[in-house]
């Protein structure tokens, strides 16, 4: 099936979006994809900050981008937008990056007022990187995301719609809709 590199631009090692992520790309391996996962917070903030282009750690991931045939981007929602962690890295990678690809953006936040995050500023960006496809996206409450233990809970409803989400990226995948529009 699909190599696909799941990526949290999140901050924090302990965060909801990385638990989010996870669980999806979980629903994406039990559906056969091979899915590599990428932490922003685990470059080098050196790097990241002076846009060291140059750098292995950022050429390694530019890479990683390179090979994947799609892409599950993952962001908490700070003030209305995805995280200037996220963004930092997007602006290292190669403008086209994404092109030939299907990408699937999740954002989690603490108010349904931040639900327009994905629409109004990350899918604008991911399309001006050339990205094929982008499967609509799924924005889940910080309250819908517990850990009891080391294992993490999701709402039900918010599971639901999760997992449909991924079956919609899965199939753009298996149905080629990115490789399809990369050639056209």
């Amino acid at each position: 099936m699909a190599a696909i590199l799941s990526v949290s631009g999140s901050p924090s090692a302990t965060s909801r979006t990385g638990r989010l992520l996870r669980h999806v790309d979980a629903r994406l391996v039990s559906g056969g994809h091979q899915v590599s996962t990428l932490d922003v917070r685990d470059l080098p903030a050196e790097a990241l900050l002076r846009a060291d282009f140059h750098h292995p750690a950022i050429a390694d991931a530019a890479e990683r981008f390179r090979q994947a045939d799609g892409i599950v981007i993952g962001t908490p929602v700070y003030k209305a937008a995805y995280s200037g962690l996220l963004k930092a890295l997007l602006d290292l990678l190669p403008q086209y990056a994404l092109a030939g690809k299907t990408v699937l953006p999740l954002a989690t936040g603490g108010s349904t007022a931040h639900v327009l995050a994905l629409d109004y500023a990350l899918r604008p960006v991911l399309t001006s990187m050339g990205a094929a496809h982008i499967v609509p996206g799924w924005f889940t409450l910080d309250k819908d995301i517990t850990v009891d233990g080391d294992r993490t809970v999701i709402a039900a409803a918010s599971a639901q719609a999760l997992d449909r989400t991924a079956e919609v990226f899965s199939a753009a995948l298996t149905t080629g809709v990115g490789a399809l529009a990369a050639t056209a």
